[in-house]
């Protein structure tokens, strides 16, 4: 059984446009290389095949990962959510009594960029907020210790 891999329309396009530019223009572009440097006769002590080899191995690789990652994705709308409570997807406005006031977006695990505020609908700040509203209190675990936050607002954005 495969885990769960929720993701925004958003993010899933991410992942659909990263595929596609590693199978029409890197992949590609190693390939050629490799062949020219394959031409050249000996392999053994030849820079451009193997650091080539490398590379399209890495590629391969990568490409295995976002097809996967692609075919397991649920995609979930935002927009489509309860605007009662707080569910995946949603952009929060918090009050940290550590850090202050900021805002956060739930977002799949293959969307996280903390410098943007979106964090895992599996961090334990995800978690705490899951199913809340407006005005609530949850108590965050981290690393210093246990902080209280509160809930300040909340929306859900249309992604298509």
């Amino acid at each position: 059984m495969s885990e769960l891999n929720y993701i925004t329309p958003v993010g899933l396009k991410a992942l659909k446009k990263e595929l596609e530019h590693l199978l029409k223009v890197d992949r590609p572009k190693v390939v050629a290389t490799v062949a020219w440097a394959a031409s050249n006769g000996d392999r053994s002590e030849n820079a451009d095949y193997i650091y080539g080899k490398r590379r399209l191995r890495e590629i391969d690789k990568r490409m295995g990962f976002l097809t996967k990652r692609i075919e397991l994705a649920q995609l979930v709308d935002p927009a489509l959510q309860n605007p009662e409570k707080i569910f995946f997807g949603a952009w929060v406005v918090i009050d940290d009594e550590e850090s202050g006031q900021k805002t956060i977006q739930i977002v799949g695990e293959d969307e996280i960029n903390t410098e943007a505020g979106q964090i895992s609908w599996k961090s334990p700040l995800a978690k705490a907020l899951i199913g809340k509203k407006v005005g609530d209190e949850v108590q965050v675990y981290k690393p210093k210790g246990p902080v209280w936050i509160e809930i300040l607002s909340f929306h859900y954005e249309s992604q298509k």
